[in-house]
This record gives C-alpha cells, structure tokens and sequence, in this order.
C-alpha cells in the first residue's frame, strides 16, 4: 500500500485509538476535517489484518493488563527489545542503490540495528560510511528521525524549526541575461552565503580550471553546458573539502520520521549516498546535477550534503561554542556555514589559525580560524569597522576570487587574471568584476581599482570600503 491507501489506514487507526479511548468529541472533529471515503476501514479485524497485527494482538490479550488499541500496541511494540530492526546487508539485491541510508556503523556484529539512542551516537560520529537499507520500513524511520533532528539542531538549534519559503524555493539556476549567463541568480533573501560560496566556486573553475583561448568576454558568455559542468564540479570540491579529502555524501532528494520535531517535507524526503573517491563524486554530482541547479531544494541539499560530509560531531568541534547553528536569525547563514563551504571546516572566525583567550586562573577560551590558504577568499565590511579581523588566508587566496560579506549580504568579486592572487603582485591599477545575485543585474559590473583613494570614507560605497581592507 501506498500514497493514499496509507492514509487511509492511517486515518483508520488514529479513529481507532480515539474510539477505544471514548473520545466522540474529537472523533466528530476528525470526521469532519477529514471525512470518512469509501476506502476507509471501519472494521477492527480488517484493520488488524491489514497491519499484519494478529500474533502481536493475540500476545496483547494474554498479558494481565492489556493495551486497549491497536495504536498502543505498535507503540509498546516499537519502544520494546522485540522492536529492534533488521537490517539487510549491502549485497541484498533488492536494495535500491540510492536508498542507501543509514550508517554501516549502526549495524552489530549480529547483523541486528542497534537501538536508537546508539544510532543516534553512531550519525553524530566523525567518520561516515557507505550506507544501506532497511528490509523493514519502518525501521529505517525510526533511525533516520535520529539523523534528521540531529540535522536540524546543528541547522537550527531547534528540531522544530524548519526552512524558509526562501530556502525551500531556492536552486543554483543560471542567468540568462547576455554577459551574466555564469551568474547564479537568488530569489529572496537569506540562502545569499550558500549560493555566494558556490558562485565563487564555479567561477574559480570557468575561469582557471577550464582551459581556453577565448578573450575574456566570450569565457563569461558561457554555454548552458559548460556552466551546468562547472556548477557540478565546483559542488564536488566543496563537499570533497568538507569530507576532509577523504569522503563525500551526497543528499538526494527522494520517508516520514518519527519523534518529537517539526516536518518541513524536505529532509524527510532525503537520501544519502556517501563516495570514498572525488571522480566517484563528481560522478553521482553530474548525474543529480539537475536536482541541485533546477530543482525546488538546490540550495538545502548542498547545506545538508556539506554537513553530513563533514559529520555533525566534527562540525560540533569546528565550533567555538558546539550549540552554534549554520543558520541563524531571518533564514541568514552563519559565518560557520559559509566557511564550511568555502574551507571545509565550520570554524567560528576568518582570522588565520587559532587565538587564545586567557580566562584567568590559568585557563583559556581557544577560538577556531582559518588554518590554511583557501581556493577563494573573503572579504567583510565588518573588518572596516574593527567588528573583526580577517586573516591572510582569505584575504589572499589561490585564485583572484572573493566572497564578499556586507550588509547582511554575500556577494563575489573576482578577476579574471589569476596573477594578481600572487602577494608580489603590485599593480597599480586593476581591474575586479562584481556579481550579486540578489540584485537583478542586467549587465556585468566591472570595477577599476586603484591605490589613490579619496579620503572622505563618509562617501565611499560599503563594497569599496571591503575591497579596502584587501
């Protein structure tokens, strides 16, 4: 049974208990929010039957006190040793490959799924595994609620909060606008730093990593394939990255958990495939590409990839406060977020390396920077208001491409000649190109840069205030 016949059942063991509980009010109240069809079931041992409930409602009614509704009994059931899950190992041929879920490390040497609070431990761990298959539904959602409320605290902080309209409907979809055709556009406010972090990403591989004689101009005016194999590669070394160059898994979009938090329709609709080699990655990326660059949950299923491939206990201690989220107040990301798209790690800070903070009587509050050079920088107006201090490891990059934080906002800027990434680079004057998918652009910006610089800064644009602390 599926779709509307589960309902149907569903529906009919909700009357059910609600019947056995002598509650008519609510049963009237049921009724009428969700009426009776033809298709639902109105006799008890219909009921039974169809649940496949008759050995454990015969044990039921030999015990001294028995439960009065079948609703009970499942419940009693799952929360018992009996309920304990058999998994199926990775060569049972009727596991789908891609319902792949839940993490080899949950299995005992028995075969049998251990109980859910050691599920829970073995989802939060440091190192992530190929995945399998339950042969019983129901036992995968009961280990995959574990997974998703985990998801969700290191998301949110709460297993009740879910994504915003902005998240939900935002993709990694392309611009058609002649000179903008490499620019990913952003529909509302708040996924900016994800879709930043990936602009900067595919821009580093159009630009340096695809070969071509082409002028600059026709590079930009890039074709649907090319940009759409960028876009692919350039998400396989963000999650390469997160997965410390080790592992990736991937989140596809495809279960209704059980427990105490909030449905938001997305990640209960999620697999999990997990590739120990980057071209395995870049594989299984190109083949679900359209997910992530056409389709309604692009941005989320980047966010969710990124976190599993970096495990939640290791983002956890990326953290200087471990309760930090990824994304924080109005749908915005967090600095963590951002940096473990762009580093790998969640650190807390953009300053280089590490610094210690004396707590007194000898003790320490260590907080957690950026410990090497990235592929793409970044830039922030906070520094130019001495909020924070960023390092050289993001100031001066790899390749001439920034990430730019102003305003509650991320942009990108970046120059098409690789030259100037080099500290001996001195030029006088050069040129940066600005792309920000927020603001309907409807032609390139191309911004000269200088060393004379006028003096009066109560004048001076906040994004010509960030490329000043460059």
């Amino acid at each position: 049974m599926m779709g509307k016949d589960v309902e149907e059942v569903s529906a009919s063991l909700v009357r059910e208990y609600l019947s056995r509980k002598g509650l008519k009010k609510t049963i009237a109240c049921m009724d009428e929010e969700l009426p009776r069809t033809n298709s639902s079931i109105n006799n008890r041992s219909d009921l039974r039957r169809i649940l496949h409930l008759e050995g454990l409602y015969k044990k039921n009614k030999a015990e001294e006190h028995p439960l009065k509704s079948m609703l009970e009994i499942i419940v009693k059931d799952r929360m018992s040793e009996g309920g304990k899950p058999k998994g199926c190992r990775h060569g049972d041929n009727q596991a789908h490959p891609l319902e792949q879920t839940i993490s080899s490390s949950s299995m005992d040497m028995t075969g049998n799924v251990k109980r859910e609070e050691d599920c829970m431990e073995n989802l939060l761990g440091d190192s992530p595994r190929y995945l399998f298959i339950y042969k019983n539904p129901s036992d995968m959602i009961s280990v995959l609620s574990c997974l998703i409320q985990a998801l969700k605290e290191i998301i949110f902080g709460s297993p009740m909060a879910c994504f915003t309209e902005e998240w939900k409907q935002q993709n990694f979809t392309f611009s058609d606008t002649p000179g903008l055709k490499y620019g990913i556009v952003q529909k509302k406010g708040g996924p900016c730093g994800v879709l930043a972090a990936v602009q900067a990403c595919a821009i580093q591989k159009l630009l340096f990593e695809e070969s071509s004689n082409d002028s600059l101009d026709e590079r930009l005016e890039v074709s649907n394939i090319l940009r759409t194999k960028c876009l692919s590669r350039a998400l396989a070394d963000i999650l390469w990255r997160a997965g410390n160059m080790k592992r990736a898994t991937v989140a596809i979009s495809l279960f209704t958990p059980i427990g105490r938090y909030k449905s938001d329709g997305i990640l209960e609709m999620i697999t999990y495939v997990t590739m120990e080699t980057l071209d395995d990655l870049t594989s299984v990326l190109e083949q679900h590409i359209r997910q992530f660059e056409s389709g309604p949950f692009g941005c989320i299923l980047l966010t969710v990839s990124a976190i599993l491939s970096r495990t939640i206990a290791t983002i956890q201690s990326d953290m200087d406060v471990p309760t930090s989220t990824l994304i924080g107040a109005h749908g915005y990301c967090t600095q963590e977020l951002v940096n473990l798209l762009l580093c790998g790690q969640a650190v807390s800070n953009v300053f280089d390396d590490e610094m210690k903070l004396d707590s007194g009587n000898g003790n320490f509050t260590l907080l957690k920077g950026i410990k090497a050079h990235c592929n793409i920088g970044l830039l922030s107006l906070f520094e130019h208001y001495d909020i924070c201090k960023v390092g050289s490891h993001l100031k001066t990059p790899k390749f001439p491409i920034w990430v730019v934080c102003s305003e509650s906002h991320f942009s990108v800027l970046f120059c098409p000649s690789e030259d100037l990434a080099t500290d001996h680079c001195r030029e006088e004057e050069f040129d940066l190109y600005y792309y920000d998918g927020l603001a309907n652009q409807q032609e390139p910006i191309r911004l000269t840069v200088c060393e004379s610089f006028p003096l009066d800064s109560d004048l001076i644009p906040p994004l010509e205030l960030c490329i000043r602390t460059k």
